[in-house]
């Protein structure tokens, strides 16, 4: 299994996911700010107007009294601890007792508010935090005004308003924005996923058609990939055309050679049978030897390129069966009963002609040695295709079946062969990637367990 942190579709989400929470959080935090400025400005604003209408509507009796001449239009004004204030304070500096709370709100009602002593100048506004009448924090605004009538008094006009007029509603935006927000990351993060699927889906196709061309379903890569994808896959299939020509180059060449060599020696062949005595005995075996060798590194050039190849694939049922029939013939003095039982339909990744080669060794090497039966059976174990050959003969001692498996070596040199048949089978079966192993048979005699590629179907 792949590390997600080699995954590129991992990679791409967690940037893409990464980048898009960052920006959402960002804009979060921005739509908070502003709307937080915009209640504060509002918040001004709103305390501004009622100090516009405290000063507009304030007057002054003929004792020097400050007076309001109509009402402030805040109903909230008028109810008791209703969070809105508004106080008229009188300043020493000015010539007065400097009596603090001299007028003010209903809503205040027994309180005062206790504010900084801060000096302002006429017309001059300052903004502070306070306690109010309940111990609530208030943010109020605060201005000195000289009546004409007595230019020698000033008055301190303030009102103030409870912070949490200001505090609840940013608290209730930033629920509704969380929300907002979460929804809109929950669609991004939706949309990125499927965007993310669907731009990797090309890539998992082409992958299936690697399966495939490995599994010798197909021969080439398609030519209908997106266009980004399509330089890669005609570069794949120049790669493979130029492999598979150079393969089949190398073939030629082998085969060219082989027959070039025949020639000459079939001249000596016929020549040595002409003549008697220990030259030509000598001869003859050697060039037997040399027919076999060739024939042997043929076989064996062949294999190996065509387990390279792509696109080849046999089914193993009809290749045994044609096998078994043929081997009922050759051994049919013997009364050797050959059986086969496969588990569904096994295919073999590589050429039938090769598969041939192999089982028939061991199937003609099997039926030398059975006494009466000889029994076939495969099936696929995961991707390794698992073919065994069971007789009923004499068997093979554990410690020689290694041996068998090197060339030229036999288990009885009363049995005719050229003891090359296992060894044959064990080289070929390695160029496709597998294995020949000799085991106990369950019928008493030696198993040979042949285990090569299965080719199976790619979803």
């Amino acid at each position: 299994m792949n590390r997600p942190g080699a995954s590129l579709r991992f990679r791409l989400l967690a940037g893409t996911l990464a980048w898009m929470l960052a920006t959402v959080a960002l804009a979060g935090w921005w739509l908070q700010g502003m709307f937080e400025e915009h209640l504060a400005r509002q918040f001004r604003a709103e305390l501004t107007i009622h100090l516009n209408q405290l000063a507009a509507n304030l007057e002054l009796t003929p004792d020097g009294q400050p007076t309001l001449s109509r009402p402030l239009s805040d109903p909230r004004l008028e109810r008791p601890y209703a969070g809105l204030y508004w106080q008229v304070d009188r300043m020493p500096e000015a010539g007065g007792d400097g009596k603090r709370g001299e007028l003010r709100s209903r809503s205040l009602w027994d309180a005062e508010l206790s504010v900084p002593g801060d000096q302002l100048a006429d017309g001059e506004r300052h903004e502070h935090q306070v306690k109010g009448p309940k111990g609530e924090t208030l943010r109020m605004i605060e201005q000195v005004l000289q009546p004409a009538e007595r230019p020698e008094m000033a008055l301190r006009l303030i009102v103030a308003a409870d912070a949490a007029l200001l505090v609840e509603p940013v608290e209730r935006f930033r629920g509704l924005l969380l929300a907002a927000l979460a929804l809109l990351a929950g669609g991004l993060a939706i949309a990125a996923v499927i965007q993310v699927h669907a731009g990797l889906r090309p890539l998992k196709r082409l992958r299936n058609e690697l399966t495939r061309l490995r599994e010798g379903e197909q021969a080439s890569l398609g030519s209908d990939h997106p266009s980004e994808v399509q330089p890669l896959v005609d570069e794949l299939n120049s790669l493979l055309q130029r492999n598979a020509e150079f393969v089949e180059r190398a073939r030629s060449q082998a085969g060219n050679l082989a027959h070039a060599v025949k020639t000459p020696l079939a001249v000596m062949a016929n020549a040595a049978a002409a003549e008697t005595g220990e030259l030509a005995e000598v001869v003859r075996a050697q060039i037997g030897a040399a027919r076999s060798q060739i024939d042997h590194h043929l076989a064996r050039a062949r294999v190996a390129a065509a387990a390279q190849g792509k696109g080849r694939r046999c089914s193993v049922g009809p290749v045994i069966e044609g096998l078994l029939r043929a081997m009922q013939h050759i051994h049919a003095e013997r009364q050797v009963d050959f059986s086969f039982a496969a588990g569904g339909n096994p295919q073999f990744r590589g050429e039938a002609q090769d598969l041939q080669e192999m089982l028939g060794n061991l199937l003609d090497n099997a039926g030398k040695w059975a006494r009466h039966r000889v029994e076939v059976s495969c099936g696929n174990d995961g991707e390794t295709l698992r073919i065994d050959i069971d007789d009923d003969g004499p068997g093979i001692a554990a410690a020689d079946r290694a041996l068998l498996l090197q060339r030229g070596q036999r288990g009885d040199e009363r049995v005719p062969g050229s003891g090359l048949g296992l060894s044959i089978v064990d080289e070929l079966a390695g160029l496709y990637g597998g294995r020949l192993e000799l085991l106990d048979s369950p019928l008493g005699g030696l198993r040979a367990r042949l285990s090569l590629g299965a080719a199976r179907s790619v979803d």
